[in-house]
């Protein structure tokens, strides 16, 4: 298919507006259209499982000592919630994001075994150019957001659950292969995380949430950071640190109160771990939403 034809499609489900602010629009279920007028430094943040295909522009995208650059007709799967820094290197910016149900594809698993697809060795996050079978689902499940509602309730449910095999048997599906078996490392390090997210505010026993998923505190360990390319106590960390970054950027609290909010004892030390994830302090954040404020006010 033309990707010229889909962005068309695609921006006529984004509303008109004034200024370059980032767009977001959800047409249908689990479906995000993301437009970006102008290119931006490296942002951190948490992706959850997500199939991410490029209408206009390039996205770079980094995952610990991974790197991704995704153009147009390209597609980025993530796999497992993932703290990842991304910046937009070409504009304007377009992008369809799938959301990626570990429930719908472990329905798949009948049809995905009969075909004889393989676990293959994968990373949980991957880049590759997009299948056309790939890009013509989403496109037709785009497409369900503007016809009759009777059509998107009856259908779409069919094409989920389409592209959902489709990113299975393609040749990056490798990760999400391993998901389908809920005794796989991929599985157990999926369940691993969701504890994590869950109370990542408390301390973390590691041998415990190993015992947890199954897995010897080593194995752990290995698989953890074979796909989250972290440890668990430093996914724990970037989770407190892009939590807080959010709360700053609410403007309704100090830099103490959003170091004890999201678990950190010492306010100093979450200054210092902030800063050399974001690269300015969390006090220069809290004066740009101050100054913005400020601004709306005039």
């Amino acid at each position: 298919m033309d990707l010229r034809h889909l962005a068309d499609e695609a921006l006529g489900h984004i509303p008109q507006q004034r200024g370059e602010e980032p767009q977001a629009s959800h047409p249908m279920p689990g479906l995000t259209l993301l437009r970006h007028h102008r290119c931006n430094a490296f942002q951190a943040s948490l992706y959850e499982p997500v199939v991410c295909l490029i209408v206009q522009g390039q996205k770079e995208t980094t995952l610990g000592s991974h790197r991704v650059v995704a153009r147009v007709g390209d597609v980025l799967l993530i796999s497992h919630d993932l703290p990842v820094i991304s910046r937009v290197t070409q504009a304007p910016y377009l992008a369809l994001l799938f959301s990626v149900d570990v429930g719908t594809l472990r329905g798949l698993y009948d049809e995905v075994s009969e075909a004889g697809l393989s676990p293959a060795p994968a990373r949980a996050m991957e880049g590759h150019q997009a299948d056309p079978a790939l890009i013509e689902s989403l496109r037709r499940y785009l497409a369900l957001g503007a016809g009759p509602q009777a059509d998107a309730r009856v259908l779409g449910p069919l094409l989920v659950k389409e592209i959902h095999y489709r990113l299975l048997a393609a040749p990056f599906g490798g990760m999400l292969r391993s998901l389908l078996h809920y005794d796989s490392p991929a599985s157990a390090v999926g369940r691993a995380i969701t504890h994590i997210r869950r109370d990542f505010r408390s301390t973390i026993a590691v041998p415990e949430l190993a015992q947890r998923v199954g897995m010897s505190t080593s194995a752990f360990h290995k698989h953890f950071k074979a796909i989250t390319y972290s440890t668990p106590l430093q996914y724990q960390k970037d989770l407190r640190l892009m939590e807080a970054r959010r709360l700053l950027a609410t403007g309704g609290v100090s830099v103490t109160i959003a170091a004890y909010e999201v678990g950190y004892e010492s306010a100093s030390q979450f200054s210092r771990e902030y800063a050399r994830k974001f690269g300015v302090p969390p006090s220069h954040d809290m004066a740009a939403v101050a100054e913005q404020n400020a601004l709306q006010m005039v």
